[in-house]
């Protein structure tokens, strides 16, 4: 499975809203709002699943906006 299939699975598994996209130089985005605690189960899953693919990562914290209602894959 693909990391943004994956990334959506385990978003869902943990009820985070959002979305993840590929971008056009080859990097993934990922928007998301949940309890801080859900989301940082979302980074060590997905840092512990892909360890091997990660090169690097750039984490910002927001204040949630409320704006999602399920987390997608935008294509």
């Amino acid at each position: 499975m693909g990391f943004r299939f994956t990334v959506e699975n385990i978003a869902n598994s943990l009820e985070v809203k959002g979305w993840v996209s590929n971008l056009p130089d080859g990097r993934v985005e990922l928007v998301a709002e949940a309890e801080d605690t859900a989301l940082n189960d979302l980074l060590g899953r997905i840092g512990k699943y892909f360890h091997n693919y990660i090169a690097s990562e750039n984490v910002s914290w927001l204040d949630a906006g409320g704006e999602f209602s399920d987390f997608t894959i935008k294509f």
